[in-house]
């Protein structure tokens, strides 16, 4: 049995989408791509169980859907795996009419998996001729078990998993997330063609870099606006080790220069400790750059970050979202702006590089609220308390609570996916929505400001930094200049 795991062109002019490992579907001037670490966990798993694979992104390579349906033809899978978000649905759907009347003299089964079909899978099997959805977050997993019952390995469908059964549309239940993360096998890098992700992303200042994941997914999955939360509501971690020898494996194997963790959230507490002390006690501190994505606790103090960046860690993403304490208190943070200021300076005294997130648009904020937000991060970015931001409107998923707190309130402009792609907002505001835009791009004009270009001159320590601040400053100025 042959499986295709594929990423299928999506046609647009807007640029290249961010849609692999992606929490906020996005379309790019310049390409940047994720390792989907899932999907590569699950073509991995497949192989190992004697499963003839093959890896086909057609977002990274720029091929088109004559490539595509060319690709199809050739390799002639019995399967066909497509991860989906919201924004791109409605293309998939319409690729999986197109796959279904390709003239070949069988019909390839297709099976979607992502965040939008675990929020509404009986839509796309009702949309399109999609043969089966899973939904959770294991779908590697579960793409596994789904493989050994369609080849007759005598194994049931394992709950999540939404079919079609003389005619009917089926489900075998709520999925379950009690899978053992340790028992999966390192990902194949060479199968899963890592290369292709490991130069254009704009997290890395070392080339060439790739992402692990210690653990799925956050150890608060409570915030209202998270997808991924949906996916992973129960947060599962990785033993040390594992991860370590993962690293190790990358370092010598493929020569790594820098990794992104893309846990929701990297673990803390002793877990973090005992991490940290590994990364030096083996020597990876000196040779990778570590970055991750993380969360503003209370839980953390200063010693914490001080080893962090001993260990070898460089880059933490962070929501901050909103300077408004009452979004924080809506969207389930469990912050205080007071705790999120004070612990971007402990971050920055210990010399770690600190990438935050902020929103606007949010239903309940004015423009004097987005203000508040706009004037917050300048000063972190001033200060030198933050070195990076990133800007996005507030985008409500299906299937976070977000998404059906706005329809309760009948504050959803539309219900055409297509539209939920950050190029406008989604919901009603109490302001224009150029205005919406305009603080967006009004972010990154900080990159103009005298302070901060001086403190990001005197940072520079080496080649890599100035390359770096290089990239940073051309995504700036696309930003300001909206494209």
């Amino acid at each position: 049995m042959k499986v295709a795991i594929t990423y299928p062109p999506l046609g647009s002019q807007k640029g290249p989408p961010i849609l692999s490992q992606s929490r906020h579907f996005q379309y790019y001037r310049y390409p940047q791509f994720h390792y989907p670490i899932i999907p590569a966990s699950a073509a991995t798993l497949l192989k190992q169980a004697g499963f003839e694979v093959v890896w086909n992104d057609c977002i990274a390579t720029g091929c088109n859907y004559d490539n595509f349906s060319e690709f199809i033809k050739q390799e002639r899978p019995d399967l066909i795996a497509i991860e989906t978000k919201t924004p791109a649905v409605k293309q998939h759907w319409y690729i999986i009419e197109r796959i279904k009347e390709i003239e070949i003299n069988y019909k390839p089964k297709i099976v979607l998996f992502g965040d939008h079909v675990t929020a509404l899978p009986e839509e796309s099997m009702r949309n399109c001729k999609v043969d089966f959805v899973i939904t959770g977050g294991d779908y590697d997993f579960l793409l596994l078990n789904l493989c050994n019952y369609l080849n007759q390995r005598n194994e049931s469908l394992q709950p999540g998993i939404w079919f079609r059964e003389n005619g009917n549309i089926k489900s075998t239940g709520r999925f379950q997330l009690n899978h053992n993360l340790d028992s999966l096998p390192f990902i194949d890098r060479d199968l899963t063609k890592w290369q292709l992700y490991g130069y254009k992303n704009g997290i890395y200042k070392r080339l060439p870099g790739t992402y692990i994941m210690s653990a799925r997914d956050c150890w608060y999955p409570k915030c209202t606006f998270c997808s991924w939360s949906m996916l992973y509501p129960n947060f599962r971690i990785r033993k040390v080790e594992n991860v370590l020898d993962e690293i190790g494996m990358l370092i010598d194997s493929y020569k790594i220069y820098e990794i992104m963790d893309d846990s929701g959230s990297f673990p803390i507490g002793n877990w973090l400790r005992e991490f940290c002390y590994g990364m030096i006690e083996r020597g990876y501190s000196k040779k990778i750059y570590f970055d991750c994505n993380f969360r503003f606790s209370s839980d953390l103090f200063f010693s914490d970050y001080e080893l962090m960046k001993k260990a070898g860690f460089r880059l933490l993403i962070v929501g901050l979202e909103s300077a408004n304490q009452n979004t924080l208190d809506r969207i389930n943070k469990k912050l205080t702006v007071e705790q999120i200021i004070e612990s971007c300076k402990m971050i920055s005294a210990a010399g770690l590089h600190l990438h935050i997130c902020i929103m606007f648009g949010f239903p309940w904020e004015d423009y004097e609220d987005c203000l508040r937000t706009l004037k917050l991060t300048r000063y972190l970015l001033k200060k030198g308390y933050a070195l990076t931001v990133q800007a996005t409107i507030a985008m409500p998923y299906p299937g976070t609570t977000l998404f059906e707190e706005c329809k309760r309130m009948s504050l959803l402009k539309s219900y055409d996916w297509d539209r939920y792609d950050m190029k406008e907002p989604i919901v009603k505001v109490p302001m224009e929505d150029a205005r919406v835009m305009e603080l967006v791009r009004s972010t990154y004009k900080i990159a103009l400001n005298p302070e901060f270009i001086y403190r990001k001159l005197i940072s520079i320590r080496d080649k890599y930094d100035l390359r770096y601040f290089f990239r940073a400053g051309r995504r700036a100025f696309n930003r300001i200049l909206n494209k």
